[in-house]
């Protein structure tokens, strides 16, 4: 077999929700955050391969936490790794997060389907919180942060989840769907291979929703605990993109569409999310 290179693996970003280093945030520390973007894309991209067997995968992510390390020779295969090596030199945030980041991807690699809602919400803390942890710290937040935007990262986590589980199903073979509630509800997985969702499945969906809104009551006030203008308004927005997608996909059908917001959901979204922030200021 040929050797992979990262490029190999970059797919492009069209079912990405939620837009990185958007002009609220401060120009100097955009280049970081569109650095994290990128390393983080192309390690999961490594993970979600389907030519690769979990080996091989697990293999090159090792490389890639060794070039984040700046360890090894400096592999130009895995050129992101090394920018996310310099960037965090420069930025002095610490290595960890991308470094759980890969543990979840690791993770993707050898396992597909979750025990329990706690279990599931573990590995979010993996997959998704240092993401939220990474952005604290890049602006100088105290980590006293952290819980709510955990919360809030694990629920746009999930939702991200049940809006392509049919095709994570279909492509990985993975369901980022609670297995006991799977069996309480009857639901049959096969099921996710339909173009239409079957009653059981829409429990299971109500129920992991239910979850959902949990977190996301939990995040709600996170933008006024952050000291930084920009990084709160951001805040702002994504928590009024993450509620409008919440209610779409209770009230639409993920199997049939991918659920997805409108330039004029977007745009309402930003401009409650911009007017929540300034006014908590006032």
């Amino acid at each position: 077999m040929a050797p992979h290179t990262e490029a190999s693996f970059t797919t492009d970003s069209k079912h990405e929700n939620f837009p990185v280093g958007s002009w609220l945030l401060s120009s100097k520390l955009r280049p970081h955050v569109a650095c994290f973007y990128d390393f983080a894309r192309c390690a999961d991209d490594i993970a979600d391969n389907p030519e690769l067997s979990s080996e091989e995968k697990i293999k090159h992510l090792e490389g890639f936490e060794e070039a984040l390390l700046g360890k090894g020779s400096g592999n130009s295969d895995f050129q992101k790794a090394l920018n996310m090596h310099d960037s965090l030199k420069e930025s002095g945030v610490s290595p960890q997060h991308c470094r759980d980041l890969l543990c979840a991807f690791k993770q993707d690699a050898i396992k597909s389907h979750y025990n329990d809602w706690a279990e599931l919400v573990a590995y979010c803390a993996l997959s998704a919180a240092p993401v939220g942890r990474y952005m604290i710290d890049l602006h100088g937040e105290p980590d006293m942060s952290y819980e709510e935007s955990d919360s809030l990262c694990s629920a746009l986590q999930l939702i991200n989840h049940l809006q392509d589980c049919g095709d994570d199903y279909r492509t990985l073979d993975r369901v980022y769907l609670p297995m006991n509630w799977v069996r309480d509800a009857g639901l049959d997985l096969f099921d996710l291979n339909f173009n239409k969702t079957t009653p059981a499945l829409r429990r299971v969906l109500d129920w992991t929703l239910t979850g959902i809104n949990g977190q996301l009551s939990d995040a709600e006030n996170l933008h006024t605990s952050l000291s930084s203008v920009r990084l709160s308004l951001e805040t702002s927005i994504i928590y009024q993109i993450a509620r409008k997608l919440y209610q779409k996909l209770r009230e639409n059908d993920p199997l049939s569409k991918r659920i997805v917001l409108s330039k004029l959901d977007l745009a309402s979204c930003s401009v409650k999310g911009v007017a929540t922030g300034l006014l908590c200021r006032c």
